[in-house]
This record gives structure tokens, C-alpha cells and sequence, in this order.
């Protein structure tokens, strides 16, 4: 499967031609946002050390926050968008043990979930994690730059059914 970020004329032109070659039938998906920013993973980042140092009782790291937040927000935000996403954590992942998918999420294994994630994905998933957190009281850090393309909204439905 071929991704590509268009994110100016020159790219959408680039991506008409390629489609122009392609052979028939084939299958082309879009959908909305870039690349995410540097500054939405910093954000993140930033959350991730805050949850845990708030949460030190359910929290070790941040890394242990980060792949809390990766299984419970951040893969079923990827399962809805991305087909083949999807059809392999279901067959590989979804059967094992809770324990194991959250060591998946996590360093040396890191399962590539946030990292796949487009500027609109990202933000749905700050969304859900500034909505679970600052509802368990985490006070986490707001950013006064919107062009980050997040501020906080309504709440999101929960995803514990796609774990």
C-alpha cells in the first residue's frame, strides 16, 4: 500500500500523474490532515510525563503512560481508519493477553500507533486523552499555540470494545 501527505499543489500533482499510471481496477482511499506536527508529539510527550508523575500509583514512567494511551486511545482510533491496521491487530494482537498488548505498545517493542497517525487522528487522540486524564484530576499542560490544531473539545465516546 502507497501513503502519501499531500500538502501542496505540486504534491497533488505528483499523486494525479501517479494515479494516471495505475492499472485498473485498484482501490484509492483519502482522507483529511497531514503529517502529525513536531509539536503535537511534543505535546504528547509532555502529557505522557505528566500523567505519570500525577499517577505515580498507577503510572511507573511515562513510557508506561504512553503505552496506556497507545492501546486504549490510540489503536482504536487507528482500527477505525485504517483497514489493514485493523485486519493485523485483530489477528495478531487482539487474542493475546491485556498484559502483553500493553508491553507491545511500549519500548523495545513500541508498536508504531501514534507515529502512523495524521494531524486529524492525533488530535482525536489528544482529544480522548486530555478527556480521560483531566477527568481523573491530571492537570495536563494546554498549549497556547493553536496552530498545534488542538484545543480541548466535547468528550469522545469510550473504545474499550476494540482492545
Amino acid at each position: 500500500m502507497t501513503q502519501r501527505i499531500v500538502e501542496d499543489e505540486f504534491a497533488r500533482d505528483l499523486l494525479i500523474n501517479f494515479i494516471k499510471r495505475q492499472e485498473l481496477p485498484f482501490t484509492v482511499n483519502v482522507s483529511a490532515g497531514g503529517r502529525r506536527s513536531i509539536k503535537q508529539n511534543r505535546l504528547q510527550r509532555m502529557w505522557m510525563s505528566e500523567i505519570a508523575e500525577q499517577l505515580r500509583g498507577s503510572f511507573e514512567t511515562a513510557e508506561a503512560a504512553r503505552g496506556y494511551c497507545k492501546l486504549h486511545h490510540g489503536v482504536p482510533i487507528l482500527r477505525e481508519a485504517d483497514e489493514a491496521f485493523r485486519e493485523h491487530y485483530d489477528r495478531v494482537l487482539r487474542p493475546l493477553p491485556y498484559e502483553t498488548k500493553l508491553e507491545c505498545m511500549m519500548v523495545p517493542i513500541d508498536l508504531p500507533v501514534t507515529s502512523r497517525m495524521n494531524t486529524v487522528q492525533l488530535t482525536a487522540y489528544l482529544d480522548a486523552v486530555h478527556h480521560e486524564f483531566s477527568g481523573l484530576g491530571v492537570v495536563l499542560t494546554i498549549p497556547e499555540d493553536k496552530s498545534l490544531g488542538w484545543r480541548p473539545s466535547p468528550p469522545v465516546e469510550a473504545y474499550e470494545e476494540a482492545l
